[in-house]
């Protein structure tokens, strides 16, 4: 049982500290306790606790604006929800509501949540439940160069490639042409001519960290596009300098999505 927080460490009801290795799980990458943040949250305490997103005051203005300078042009708008889950119902029915299609694309091996409304995105089995859900959404291969059905030692995009052999040549990534060939053919036999968006999370958090073959995120994003769709794009475990250079994980794929899910965070281009 945990009873303290402090920076990097956690500790127990015994006294004993542990290194917190997964930053409060998933969402939180600043520790505990900061002095910093404990300050700014008991000013903040001691002078508005809460109201309705219907009313504008000082805090919530300065946050959307220095959160909009993070955002590469064209995103520059924010809309504040309780979670992460809620976040993905909201731009999942934006997608629907904005191109007037009601198919979403998602990745098996995903996880954007556990509301009865976005688990029809999940594809971990242990965070699916049984009772009806998944209406209107499609679930492609995964694309995973590690452990998926192609991929190697050339073929991820990132800095850091697997142990695996792959028969790519240099600047050729063979896993991506498959992996796309299978979201090719998912629009080509099971999706109208026309689709609402594809949900992917710049890397795979819950399902393992698992990062994409070359280019397969830019040119996944060519194929919603010819069907008039969204990209949505998930950084609830990449955003916020997590992944190191970028401010976003999206901006290391060459890509800016519609919709961004910002760690409880929606982001929208100016379409409303």
């Amino acid at each position: 049982m945990i009873t303290q927080g402090r920076m990097q460490y956690v500790y127990d009801s015994d006294g004993k500290r542990y290194l917190d290795m997964f930053g409060g799980i998933v969402t939180t990458s600043v520790g505990h306790c900061h002095p910093k943040l404990v300050e700014a949250a008991t000013k903040q305490l001691s002078k508005l606790w809460h109201t309705s997103s219907i009313y504008l005051y000082e805090e919530v203005h300065e946050f959307a604006s220095k959160l909009c300078n993070q955002f590469p042009e064209p995103l520059n708008n924010v809309f504040f929800v309780n979670s992460g889950s809620e976040a993905n119902d909201l731009a999942m029915l934006m997608a629907r509501l904005y191109t007037k299609s009601f198919d979403v694309v998602s990745l098996r091996n995903a996880y954007h949540g556990c509301s009865p409304y976005n688990m029809s995105l999940c594809g971990v089995g242990n965070w699916k439940h049984s009772f009806p859900n998944s209406f209107g959404v499609h679930q492609v291969t995964n694309p995973d160069p590690y452990r998926g059905r192609f991929g190697g030692a050339h073929c991820r995009e990132s800095l850091v490639q697997t142990t695996r052999n792959c028969a790519c040549s240099a600047g050729k990534c063979e896993a991506s042409d498959k992996y796309i060939e299978d979201v090719e053919d998912l629009f080509n036999t099971s999706l109208p001519k026309k689709i609402a968006g594809m949900f992917v999370e710049s890397i795979q958090g819950v399902g393992g960290v698992v990062q994409f073959p070359k280019d397969y995120l830019k040119r996944a994003q060519s194929l919603v596009k010819a069907r008039d769709g969204l990209m949505i794009l998930d950084e609830v475990q990449t955003g916020f300098g997590r992944t190191g250079v970028n401010y976003w994980g999206f901006q290391s794929h060459g890509i800016i999505p519609d919709i961004g899910r910002l760690l409880d965070i929606t982001s929208i281009k100016n379409r409303y």
